[in-house]
């Protein structure tokens, strides 16, 4: 049977990695075809430990590329970037490429969403009826429903009819409006704030309401009032397919024939404020301490972004725009041929970031969550990046 990509494409917030076996040999880094970028200070015996997890993790997945970054304040970092940006080409995975972070976008629309809050100009209560028309059951469905993934609004990306449309021609350019019919000619699963269910058709309607409320493009406003404060001048929210470079090849099975094809080009405009932005391993590391501490935001209305609910799976919630797993904060995310993971654990003021050219899974697990778990289970075994696979 074909794979859809629905659950795939930003599903990947609730993907838990199991244990791979490890190799019996410390695996050769620098093999044919495989580059290897690797600094750190974390002592020789963690480090190797380190090595040897993340290189059995990326031969068992056939994962092509990774970048893996851990900073732990007194301990030191671990930084490597181990195996092929092209596959065609060899040229080795780099720290120093763009990359795709599908979901990860979102902790910039909720960031976005909540400068709006702190000026005042809207309010978490609010209902979505109110800036946006036509949202099934959208009196009752709160913009807090909407960051909480609690609204009961039906995905558009596990609409039958998106997946073949958009993977009949990957390049075409669809509008916010356009996704989300694909979502609302299906009733509601469940009335507004009942249960947690990860929906993209949320986020797509909370860039349509930063837009209604500030009168600018939402990626317009997502680079003046998140992107310039933050100082993240590597990260931005395309307006079609463009892509700086250098990045590396993107891989995905996610065809109407399921075989593996280069998504590097495809057109993310589909994914828009839910999943659309660019960014780089050095942009996302300073990011994920700004959007788990609150930098940009009054200590109020982080407060209320880190009130996290559970999601049904055991160890994991979910407050706005941003889950909780093993005591790390942050997001994951996943678009055809990308995947990463940003991460930050306050108890030891640690960051992880996970960066691969392959959403292609293994053994039914998300490669990113594959070696974001065994990194973590190494270096920070009370805190491990942890994940249940939801249901099919």
């Amino acid at each position: 049977m074909r794979r859809t990509p629905a659950r795939r494409l930003f599903a990947a917030a609730l993907l838990v990695a199991s244990v791979l076996a490890p190799t019996t040999a410390a695996p050769a880094l620098a093999e044919h075809g495989v580059g290897v970028e690797q600094h750190g200070d974390l002592g020789p015996e963690l480090t190797a430990r380190l090595d040897k997890a993340v290189e059995s993790v990326r031969k068992q997945a056939g994962i092509p590329g990774v970048v893996v970054g851990l900073w732990m304040p007194g301990k030191g970092k671990y930084v490597r970037a181990t195996g092929v940006a092209d596959k065609v080409t060899h040229e080795p995975m780099s720290t120093r490429f763009f990359t795709r972070i599908g979901s990860e976008t979102k902790t910039f629309t909720v960031t976005a969403l909540l400068k709006l809050v702190d000026d005042h100009r809207i309010r978490l209560d609010d209902p979505i009826s109110r800036y946006v028309h036509g949202v099934p059951n959208g009196r009752r469905i709160t913009l807090r429903h909407l960051a909480e993934m609690r609204s009961g609004l039906f995905s558009y990306t596990d609409d039958p009819d998106f997946q073949h449309d958009l993977l009949s021609d990957p390049y075409r350019s669809f509008t916010p409006r356009e996704v989300l019919a694909y979502g609302f000619k299906h009733r509601n699963t469940f009335a507004p704030g009942a249960r947690f269910q990860y929906s993209n058709s949320n986020l797509v309607l909370l860039g349509l309401v930063i837009e209604k409320v500030s009168g600018r493009h939402v990626e317009d406003f997502i680079h003046e009032r998140v992107l310039r404060p933050a100082h993240l001048d590597d990260t931005l929210f395309p307006s079609g397919e463009e892509y700086p470079r250098p990045h590396a090849r993107g891989y995905t099975n996610q065809t109407l024939s399921g075989a593996v094809e280069d998504s590097t080009d495809w057109n993310p405009s589909w994914a828009w404020s839910a999943g659309a932005m660019i960014s780089t391993f050095q942009d996302l590391h300073r990011w994920a301490k700004i959007v788990a501490t609150g930098t940009l935001l009054t200590p109020e209305t982080q407060h209320q972004r880190l009130k996290t609910l559970p999601t049904g799976h055991p160890g994991t919630t979910y407050g706005l725009g941003i889950l909780k797993t093993g005591g790390w904060i942050g997001h994951n995310g996943s678009i055809p041929g990308y995947e990463s993971v940003t991460v930050y654990l306050p108890s030891k003021k640690a960051t992880l970031v996970v960066l691969l050219n392959t959403d292609i899974t293994y053994g039914g697990q998300e490669p990113s969550s594959l070696v974001a778990r065994v990194v973590t289970e190494i270096a920070t075994p009370n805190n491990v990046y942890d994940r249940p696979v939801p249901p099919r």
